[in-house]
């Protein structure tokens, strides 16, 4: 495995944790992760695309090592990702990513026409704008939300967490690998020994409500209002992907990207669930390169 490039992006109060793996002056791919993670669960994915591409990989808002504002917008998290590609400069992106973190790819690839070669989106979450329905969170959702606050913070090691996380069902088909980089990378060590959760439940409730509107459809928006309706207007081709063993929101969420995106092809992962690209890395990778013959 290689060990990548760690940095940052930003002042304090606006930091970006990043990683890097693979030498400088290739062709540039972007990872983002999904809900709750950090970048380091894509190590097996980024060390095989290395060859290739100059691999970079950071953590979203609210996770890691980065910025932990009050809000969590979905065109918030898509400033942060032009920031990134500002900073760094990057040209001819190929853009990969997973859940709220492909949507943050597919609203960027908007605000940022011709920056993208290609996007690789693994059930990205969308709505169809044009399905919007009134009113807020069902009373189901609303408890999901809520409920993610009795979430356990804190451990008394990270081998209790990774012993936690072994035998939960979220977690059940994920590579060693890329659990151990979760465990290691998204909790922070507290002083008296114990581990905490970077994403604390407050933030990831917080992160929740937005992807929870978006699922059924009620999602408005701040001042700059729904984004959703821009995504007609991606310029660069795009592969929509689902997973066999995910739930069915992914897939209808999938469908809508679908309906909107014109440049848009599919594909299914068999056998496996929504963290495709930890459960199976090695077709992930495949796939990535495949899309990009």
């Amino acid at each position: 495995m290689i060990n990548p490039h760690r940095f940052s992006i930003g002042p304090a109060d606006t930091e970006i944790a990043m990683l890097q793996w693979g030498a400088s002056g290739k062709s540039p791919a972007l990872l983002l992760h999904g809900t709750g993670f950090v970048a380091d669960v894509w190590s097996e994915v980024a060390c095989e695309l290395a060859s290739t591409y100059t691999v970079y990989a950071l953590d979203r808002r609210g996770h890691g090592a980065s910025h932990k504002p009050d809000v969590y917008h979905f065109l918030d998290y898509a400033d942060d990702v032009c920031r990134v590609i500002d900073a760094l400069d990057l040209r001819d992106v190929y853009g990969i990513g997973h859940s709220a973190g492909a949507t943050d790819l597919l609203l960027a690839a908007r605000m940022l026409p011709g920056c993208f070669t290609r996007l690789f989106v693994m059930e990205p979450t969308v709505m169809d704008p044009r399905a919007a329905r009134s009113g807020g969170l069902s009373e189901e959702s609303l408890a999901r939300v809520l409920g993610t606050l009795r979430r356990r913070a804190e451990f008394d090691s990270a081998d209790a967490v990774f012993e936690r996380y072994r035998t939960a069902p979220a977690f059940a088909d994920w590579t060693e690998t890329s659990l151990r980089a979760y465990v290691r990378h998204g909790f922070v060590p507290l002083d008296d020994g114990r581990v905490r959760l970077c994403c604390t439940p407050e933030i990831e409730s917080e992160i929740l409500r937005p992807i929870y509107e978006a699922m059924e459809q009620v999602y408005v928006g701040d001042a700059r209002g729904n984004p959703f309706a821009s995504l007609t207007g991606i310029e660069c081709p795009a592969r929509v992907t689902t997973a066999a063993k995910s739930g069915p929101i992914y897939k209808e969420m999938a469908r809508r990207a679908v309906s909107l995106i014109p440049q848009v092809s599919t594909m299914v992962f068999e056998g496996a669930g929504h963290c495709v690209a930890q459960e199976v890395p090695g077709r992930v990778v495949e796939a990535v390169r495949e899309f990009a013959k």
